[in-house]
């Protein structure tokens, strides 16, 4: 879990942004919450602070002020500010300081998974230590031996597949899993659990005698017509059509 400090001097924005998104499952716990500028770098003095989420424009020191003050103090606390519509302009002013991600008012589910997903990810890849020869290939065993569980968890619970899920199971933030799974493969997570579930599916319409739409829950599909057209694009034909095949 990564530390987040939401720092807004709007309590109803603040209040919001800490317990309206589900920040746990993309791999962060809200540490704290600033009301202005000065109240969150006294926080980041004495707590560890992995992000700050910060509003651009406050009493006393802005957005800006803030990411130039952690910037110049040599900080690793990556900051992403909260602009209004018509300080984006304003809020790119602090790419100096290495700010390179912002979140525009108001906030959208979407928007702040997609900028958190994306920032956990690169905060898992720089925490990750470069390898050393000797390490190579226990490094190279151990992701083979997630992949192998990855796959195995899939096998066994098809029906309800996911990549969330299956990120749980592997102790591995979704997005940063997502990358692995096709860095190691060559494989779309997606497209490699579309073709797990067609496979069952036609081996089950050859082998027992469940109707396509007991086949299509046991395959993770709670919509048969969906399924339908899913196989009768992957195979050509449809469920029953295969079936009826010699």
């Amino acid at each position: 879990m990564y530390n987040l400090l939401i720092t807004d001097d709007e309590s109803e924005i603040r209040n919001g942004l800490s317990n309206y998104f589900p920040w746990h499952e993309f791999g962060y716990q809200v540490v704290g919450q600033a009301c202005d500028g000065e109240e969150a770098l006294a926080f980041i003095e004495k707590k560890p602070v992995d992000v700050l989420l910060c509003d651009i424009r406050m009493p006393s020191l802005s957005g800006i002020d803030v990411a130039e003050r952690l910037y110049r103090q040599g900080s690793g606390v990556k900051v992403i500010l909260l602009s209004g519509f018509k300080e984006f302009e304003y809020a790119q002013l602090a790419v100096q300081y290495g700010v390179k991600r912002y979140l525009t008012k108001p906030t959208k589910y979407v928007e702040i998974a997609e900028v958190f997903g994306h920032l956990r990810s690169e905060m898992d890849h720089e925490r990750m230590p470069a390898p050393s020869p000797s390490a190579s290939s226990a490094e190279s065993g151990l992701a083979d031996h997630t992949i192998e569980k990855v796959k195995a968890y899939l096998q066994d619970n098809l029906s309800a597949a996911t990549l969330e899920n299956t990120a749980k199971h592997v102790y591995l933030n979704p997005f940063y899993l997502s990358k692995f799974f096709k860095t190691k493969t060559g494989e779309n997570f997606s497209d490699y659990v579309m073709n797990l579930r067609m496979h069952r599916a036609a081996e089950l319409l050859k082998t027992t005698h469940c109707k396509t739409y007991e086949i299509s829950e046991i395959v993770g599909y709670s919509n048969a017509k969906n399924f339908t057209r899913m196989f009768r694009s992957f195979f050509g034909v449809t469920p029953r059509e295969y079936r009826n095949e010699d």
